[in-house]
């Protein structure tokens, strides 16, 4: 393994930073006698590796505790994150980062107070919390940021795009050779994430089912989104998929999702979720029976110091900005007309599956974009919200299900003191993804513009 690689240095300033964050010059502090235990934290470990004890940090900076520390268990992946109250009393956080599943099985368990999850509960999971209430509620569920698998080659590979059929047959081994793909001949190495990982939960989810396809016994598994991208930057006949921050300087490939366009993994693209990996970050806590510590964590992560922190561990944080988009040939001439008069926002509202209900990132996302129109310098800017539809057999009815969908959101946000001047439906007329249930629910959605 070669240290000098970008995304070595990047995962090694990353941890640098962060501890830098949290010694602020203090000397470690060992674990008291009569030490209070806030708060526990298991879960996913793209999220608790680094995020999470960020997050930890931030709450109780915030909250008034001083000499912050991280130390290291004896378990490998875990922490104590140890400061000390304004009376001098010490508290302790304790952080795991085992994988998703481990967060839902130690909420059942009572043996975490927060689960940390890089894919949303499952119906199996969510069966068995039951007892704790729903937890794909709003209260439960919390998104704290976006993140985008991001499929991962060496520098030298000259290979820049691919569709989600090839990107499944090569994961499952029906195409070893490079030369198949119009690259330079030579085996195809798999790098993967582990099994309890929600990063291989998403791959799996959204790459292999979907094809009908499993993950080759060949691929090598790593429990660490960096490990694995040390690996393939060190490989010249790798390929992997990982974690958007992981990915740090490697060729990201860009993925074409059925009769969508190509889309390269950014913190627009992802941030819209149009990118066909995109993938949300949560945490989860029983919404009938948490401490007052889990419900400060989970609404700082909403804060804009919170957001600001998912930020700065390299994932797309849920803030709002506008975007020009460039009018090319083949779009919509309305949206085409669109492009040219107004900006995009990095935001777009989806729904809950089967249902013309606004999900939980959208209802969080309402107050968001209410709030940005609320802002002095867009006091004098028209708001604009356009809605669309995956393919049906009548174009019709894809238009009258956009706009109904806009309607929706045009709602919601006047609800929230934020009138849209307009209310579009463009139906099914410019699809981000194919036909499958993850893209019908891609093409299911409404954009907000401003001019």
């Amino acid at each position: 393994m070669n240290s000098s690689t970008p995304v070595v240095r990047r995962a090694l300033l990353r941890r640098a930073v962060l501890l830098l964050l949290l010694l602020l010059a203090a000397p470690s502090l060992p674990a008291a006698e009569g030490e209070t235990t806030l708060l526990r934290l298991q879960g996913s470990n793209t999220v608790n590796a680094d995020l999470g004890p960020r997050l930890v940090a931030g709450l109780l900076t915030a909250q008034g505790y001083r000499d912050l520390s991280l130390q290291p268990t004896d378990v490998m992946d875990e922490w104590r994150l140890v400061a000390r109250a304004a009376d001098g009393r010490a508290v302790a956080v304790q952080i795991a980062a085992h994988g998703t599943g481990t967060g839902f099985t130690a909420l059942a368990n009572q043996t975490t107070d927060v689960a940390a999850a890089s894919r949303p509960i499952n119906d199996n999971e969510a069966k068995a919390l039951a007892p704790l209430g729903d937890l794909r509620s709003k209260d439960a569920e919390y998104v704290i940021g976006l993140d985008g698998l991001a499929i991962i080659v060496h520098p030298g590979n000259p290979l820049r795009q691919l569709d989600l059929q090839q990107l499944a047959q090569i994961f499952a081994g029906d195409i070893t050779d490079w030369q198949q793909l119009g690259g330079t001949p030579g085996p195809i190495r798999l790098y993967a994430r582990d099994d309890r990982s929600g990063t291989y939960d998403t791959f799996r989810e959204l790459v292999l089912t979907p094809a009908g396809k499993r993950l080759s016994q060949t691929a090598k598994r790593y429990e660490s989104n960096e490990e694995l991208a040390q690996q393939v930057a060190s490989d010249p006949a790798g390929v992997g998929f990982t974690s958007l921050a992981a990915a740090a300087k490697l060729p990201m490939l860009a993925l074409r999702d059925g009769e969508g366009q190509a889309i390269v993994p950014s913190e627009a693209s992802v941030a819209t979720e149009d990118y066909p990996l995109a993938r949300r970050l949560f945490l989860y806590a029983p919404p009938d029976h948490r401490s007052d510590w889990a419900n400060r964590l989970l609404e700082f992560s909403q804060t804009a110091a919170g957001q600001a922190l998912v930020q700065q561990s390299g994932f797309v944080a849920q803030r709002i900005v506008p975007l020009k988009i460039t009018a090319t040939a083949g779009l919509p001439p309305a949206y085409a007309e669109l492009a040219r008069r107004a900006q995009r926002l990095t935001v777009n509202f989806r729904f809950t599956a089967g249902s013309a209900q606004l999900d939980n990132k959208a209802l969080r996302d309402v107050e968001r974009l209410a709030a940005f129109m609320r802002q002095p310098e867009n006091a004098n800017r028209r708001l604009l919200v356009v809605g669309f539809n995956d393919a049906t057999e009548d174009p019709a009815r894809a238009a009258l299900l956009g706009r109904l969908r806009a309607t929706a959101v045009a709602t919601a946000l006047r609800h929230q003191q934020a009138f849209p001047s307009e209310v579009l439906s463009l139906g099914d007329k410019l699809p981000v993804a194919g036909l499958s249930e993850n893209g019908r629910v891609k093409n299911r959605r409404v954009e907000a513009w401003i001019d």
